[in-house]
């Protein structure tokens, strides 16, 4: 991450802080890395909002009622998504798993499953829906921990939007390297900053979620950042849901109102875009471990 980077767009926190944060462009990698990045030990209190939705299961906003909808959906085709991989052991590692909707999903369709999730409240939520016993402990509050109390190697590791939050990019990614089994498959959903409702919302674009997303990532980004550590990255899957709810969130960040219609237009309009250039609003890159 030492490359020579050029100021690329200034963004706000509009979730928690109001802080202004830049956003540098990297061009030898193609991403984008907010500036500046705050301290690990300060990470925390940028999470602090009853707006940040994937650590609750609240329906209580329209925005809350999107999520949760389109949510219950995409759990089933990350299911299909995994179970085409056709893994032996199916031993599935979710990090960042929330609430534990997509591990319990999983659970109830024979896979062994672990995650790691950072909130307490999440994990809480999570511990409790997938029943887990009291001796043996299924959801770990950090990768670290993980490693440091479990000898378990996966077939499948997912990262749904969360490799864009963790802090040290390389070093993390040289620790799902050690928890994935050879021809192991790493299932990693992050926003593309090159997509079409990106461009259009620009400094109020939901997914650039300063400071809490510290990278924004490309195609050609993902490719090259996990050559390096010997992943071939196989398959690429859109996420067409993300472009309206984005769109949704950029409205209000940009007008102070959902504007419905005019967000599914803008999120509707990015997905056909998508078609030709397959600059989706977020993508799912499926990585294989060829080492």
């Amino acid at each position: 991450m030492k490359n020579k980077k050029s100021k690329y767009l200034a963004c706000v926190d509009f979730t928690v802080s109001n802080e202004k944060f830049d956003l540098l462009l990297d061009k030898e990698l193609d991403m984008l890395i907010t500036s500046p990045q705050p301290r690990a030990e300060d990470l925390g209190r940028y999470y602090e909002s009853e707006d940040y939705i994937s650590h609750t299961d609240s329906k209580s906003s329209i925005f809350d009622k999107v999520y949760q909808f389109v949510k219950n959906y995409t759990i089933k085709q990350k299911l299909q998504l995994i179970n085409s991989l056709q893994s032996e052991e199916k031993k599935i590692l979710d990090i960042g798993c929330g609430t534990g909707d997509f591990l319990t999903f999983c659970k109830q369709n024979d896979w062994n499953i672990t995650g790691v999730e950072p909130n307490k409240q999440a994990r809480n939520l999570a511990s409790v829906k997938i029943n887990s016993k009291v001796n043996r402990t299924v959801i770990f509050e950090s990768i670290d921990s993980l490693i440091k109390n479990n000898t378990e190697k996966y077939d499948v590791i997912t990262m749904w939007h969360v490799l864009e939050h963790v802090p040290n990019l390389e070093e993390y990614i040289s620790y799902l390297k050690q928890l994935l089994k050879q021809n192991g498959t790493l299932v990693i959903a992050v926003p593309n900053y090159k997509s079409y409702d990106a461009n259009h919302y620009g400094k109020f674009w939901a997914a650039f979620d300063v400071p809490r997303h510290l990278w924004h990532f490309s195609k050609k980004s993902i490719q090259k950042i996990f050559l390096k550590f010997d992943f071939e990255l196989v398959k690429t899957v859109p996420m067409k849901f993300d472009s309206y709810y984005v769109s949704l969130l950029s409205e209000k960040y940009k007008s102070g109102s959902s504007n419905p219609f005019k967000a599914f237009y803008i999120g509707l309009v990015s997905n056909l875009k998508a078609k030709s250039s397959k600059e989706y609003s977020s993508l799912i890159y499926m990585l294989k471990n060829t080492e």
